[in-house]
């Protein structure tokens, strides 16, 4: 079951992780994301949402605590002047691998300043391909609410591309 999952889910999950945080750390995410599911098979409730959106959500959660455990990191290195070399930012990394133009300088600047709920629904629906559905249950919200938030995003990405 387990290895049908994998081959059918992790390239699409991996794509998704890629465009968040980069190949390197995508490749542990998606492992990690496969381990969790392993571990905690038991958890997982057809009757509450799609193996999809339950995927994706332990991979957010997983992306979350990478994104604290950088920033903590980051604090640490900048505290005591210590030049780590290493990525900026979640929030940062995501809005620099957008193209430069105009338009999408914009568009990356709306996505940044977003609560990470707003952006993780955002991106889980345009980068990922979920469905609200699927990304409503990856994000354990409620559907009716998910879609009000996707429209009033998109919204404001509209008058960000418009301005």
């Amino acid at each position: 079951m387990f290895a049908e999952l994998f081959d059918e889910h992790a390239h699409p999950l991996h794509r998704y992780l890629a465009r968040r945080v980069g190949v390197d750390v995508a490749d542990d995410l998606v492992s990690e994301t496969f381990l969790a599911a392993m571990r905690g098979q038991e958890s997982y409730d057809p009757e509450r949402g799609s193996v999809v959106g339950w995927l994706y959500g332990i991979a957010t959660n997983l992306l979350r605590g990478h994104a604290k455990r950088e920033t903590r990191l980051l604090r640490t290195a900048e505290r005591y002047g210590v030049d780590l070399g290493v990525a900026e930012s979640l929030e940062h990394t995501v809005v620099t691998r957008i193209d430069a133009r105009s338009h999408l300088r914009r568009i990356a600047g709306a996505v940044a300043g977003m609560s990470g709920a707003d952006r993780d629904l955002l991106l889980l629906v345009s980068l990922a391909g979920l469905s609200v559905q699927e990304a409503a249950e990856a994000l354990e919200m409620n559907a009716g609410t998910a879609r009000s938030r996707l429209h009033r995003l998109r919204a404001k990405l509209k008058e960000v591309t418009h301005a």
